[in-house]
């Protein structure tokens, strides 16, 4: 019988917003994920295409991760740096993940968010931050094994549900 192997060797960088390559890359990967169902199924608008790296490389306190294996780009993590009232401290929100379909189910998701927990510890953030589709059973599947879980002041008054009001 013929056993598939997997390369492992998944290398997690931090994308330098500055340079083309890396941009392309972004760009390529968030419309991937925005075409999928659980990004909403529709591809990135010709605006966002445009202007999204540069914008992000505006900002401070906003790390892309990259998931290299061998020389193609498997997953991204971006993550922003918010603040907690109630701790004082800065929290780093795990803005969007995404592993392509190919990757999926090697562990490069895990990956991705230890390197936003790492990114967090020493920028001494007081917590990570996600927010999960009640679908995606195997993104909430991820999380919960690596030690997110709702969240909540209280028990007795529920879970903090996350809520929009789009704008324009």
């Amino acid at each position: 019988m013929l056993a598939l192997q997997f390369n492992m060797t998944t290398n997690i960088i931090l994308a330098d917003l500055s340079h083309p390559d890396y941009a392309q890359i972004i760009i390529d990967l968030l419309d991937e994920y925005a075409q999928d169902p659980m990004g909403g199924g529709a591809p990135l608008s010709a605006y966002v295409r445009r202007h999204l790296v540069a914008q992000l490389a505006s900002r401070q306190g906003v790390y892309v991760i990259l998931a290299m294996q061998d020389d193609e780009t498997a997953g991204m993590a971006i993550c922003m740096e918010g603040f907690s009232t109630f701790a004082c401290k800065p929290l780093l929100n795990i803005h969007d993940v995404i592993v392509r379909s190919k990757y999926r189910g090697r562990g490069i998701a895990k990956q991705l968010l230890a390197k936003a927990e790492e990114i967090a510890v020493a920028t001494d953030c007081c917590k990570l931050t996600l927010e999960v589709l009640t679908g995606n059973i195997a993104a909430q599947s991820v999380y919960k094994a690596c030690g997110f879980t709702g969240y909540e002041l209280n028990p007795s008054i529920g879970q903090a549900m996350f809520w929009q009001k789009k704008l324009g």
